[in-house]
């Protein structure tokens, strides 16, 4: 992917040169995108062919959205993020289907990491502290709102994403 966007980045330097930012800059941007888009389209064509479209597509909104607000840690590089982005939200809606306590359980343990932890945002995001709060109150509704839904797969989407929150190493406060 870093390939690709470095050639499109290029491209659109070369078609306009005086209005377009480094080849630099959108290379990462463009490299953000595709990664997305490639996480997307991998899971939307599994679900498809797994006939569970519906479900892996909740998932991964479910998933990506939460994250957005509770952070968590990352993998090492994009490829590897790709791949597991997209396992998790193809295999677990269509393989996992939690009992009721399992729900319960599943949804509870996810309520508490977000409690306890969010937001834990990466050392490179450039987030305000002042909205930390804000970002654990959306965290902690989305997961609390799953109460009322009953839904299995947001219930393991949010199971998987509290999991990430969680700091499984300490921080270095220097």
């Amino acid at each position: 992917m870093n390939l690709l966007a470095n050639k499109i980045a290029i491209s659109i330097k070369n078609a306009n040169p005086e209005e377009t930012h480094s080849v630099e800059i959108m290379q990462y941007s463009l490299g953000i995108i595709l990664n997305t888009l490639l996480i997307i389209v991998s899971t939307a064509v599994i679900g498809l062919f797994a006939g569970r479209f519906a479900e892996c597509m909740l998932f991964l909104l479910s998933f990506c959205t939460l994250r957005l607000a509770s952070g968590g840690f990352h993998l090492k590089t994009a490829m590897a993020c790709n791949i597991a982005t997209t396992l998790l939200s193809t295999l677990l809606p269509s393989l996992i289907i939690l009992s009721e306590s399992g729900f319960w359980v599943a949804s509870s343990f996810s309520l508490i990491m977000m409690i306890l932890f969010a937001p834990n945002p990466d050392r490179n995001a450039r987030i305000p502290a002042s909205i930390y709060p804000l970002l654990k109150l959306i965290s902690i509704v989305m997961v609390f709102t799953n109460f009322f839904l009953q839904s299995t797969v947001l219930g393991l989407a949010f199971l998987v994403q509290s999991l990430t929150v969680i700091p499984w190493t300490r921080r270095q406060t220097h």
